[in-house]
């Protein structure tokens, strides 16, 4: 079966047009309220992002999301990604424990790099370590996933002679998945560990990113992983409206909004209307349009990638007005994830 879920990176601003009351509580609160309707219609996944910039209110997912927990009942709580280069595992570990706790066994981590670097200079890190933070955090965080308590030592932090690390999640293990843009390393790592992928699909064509997944499943498999540990996800850009026009013209002006203001700072060119529909076709990589449309596009990435266990919609890319993100939620929930399920599980 394919799961359905949202991701929210909790934006902080939006085009003056949007009519869409800036003020952070009023955000925060909204966002709550998001996963507790995700949960109403029978979504399967809601996970928040980390970021540390002033255009999002996601500095402390785990925070948003045990506020989340004591408004829901069954939808897994997920962060999207934490960025463990730049935490401490301990910590880390300890946060998605409490939040297990409190949602009883609903907790999942989805650790990665970011795809920003502020996060480093904040906690005091050098940008040239990157990739072995990643690498001796993650192994940190399985070994106290493993371990109450905790022999280990590394280049980054120091020793662990053990202490023991508390709380004690619900779930055991604690599930952990590893996020990855498009990086063959980090997909390697992912197979080698044994450890669920999340994909990051935010532009150009699906199919694209098989040779990533498969990448992931070969090195799973020589790792001696069973095929059915080898589980592949997708973060996917995507909004649902009653029709494919409404749907369009409702996200575009928030997404250009901020793919043009990260593309200042990245050196790509504007964002265009022409280039937003572009990715709307069959093989693009945009899941943006009326339930039908959307639903196939999901089977879509299935098609292609070969076989997915999960797609969380990112719909925050563009900041919409609440009733509009509730609404989208509402079809996700009530016509996409049914076809979805109905299509998957005939072999359709």
């Amino acid at each position: 079966m394919i799961e359905i879920g949202v991701d929210s990176f909790a934006p902080a601003n939006a085009p003056d047009s949007s009519g869409v009351e800036l003020d952070p509580s009023r955000l925060l609160g909204n966002l709550v309220d998001q996963v507790e309707r995700a949960d109403q219609v029978g979504l399967d996944a809601f996970g928040v992002g980390e970021h540390h910039r002033k255009e999002y209110l996601d500095s402390a997912p785990a925070v948003i999301l045990g506020a989340a927990a004591a408004r829901t009942k069954r939808i897994r709580l997920t962060s999207a990604v934490t960025v463990l280069s730049a935490a401490d595992p301990v910590r880390v570990f300890q946060e998605f424990a409490t939040l297990d706790l409190l949602s009883r066994g609903r907790a999942e981590i989805v650790a990665g790099r970011g795809s920003f670097i502020e996060a480093f200079p904040l906690f005091g890190l050098e940008l040239e370590d990157y990739d072995s933070l990643f690498a001796e955090k993650i192994e940190l965080l399985l070994k106290i996933r493993a371990e109450t308590n905790v022999h280990w030592s590394g280049q980054h932090r120091p020793p662990l002679t053990g202490q023991g690390v508390y709380p004690r999640p619900l779930q055991n293990p604690l599930p952990v998945w590893i996020g990855v843009g498009g990086t063959p390393a980090s997909a390697v790592r992912a197979g080698t560990l044994g450890l669920p992928l999340m994909v990051a699909i935010i532009g150009g064509e699906p199919h694209r990113f098989r040779p990533l997944v498969d990448l992931y499943r070969e090195a799973g498999a020589r790792a001696g992983h069973a095929p059915d540990k080898l589980k592949v996800g997708v973060h996917a850009i995507g909004f649902v409206g009653e029709t494919n026009r409404q749907a369009q013209d409702d996200f575009y002006p928030g997404y250009a909004h901020a793919f043009t203001k990260i593309g200042r700072e990245r050196g790509w060119p504007p964002m265009t209307r022409a280039h937003f529909e572009a990715q709307l076709g069959p093989n693009g990589a945009l899941l943006i349009g009326d339930s039908e449309t959307v639903a196939k596009k999901v089977l879509h990435y299935n098609e292609v990638l070969g076989g997915i266990s999960r797609l969380n919609f990112q719909m925050t890319v563009a900041t919409l007005p609440q009733e509009k993100m509730l609404h989208a939620i509402e079809i996700l929930g009530t016509k996409v994830a049914p076809f979805v399920r109905s299509q998957a599980v005939s072999g359709q």
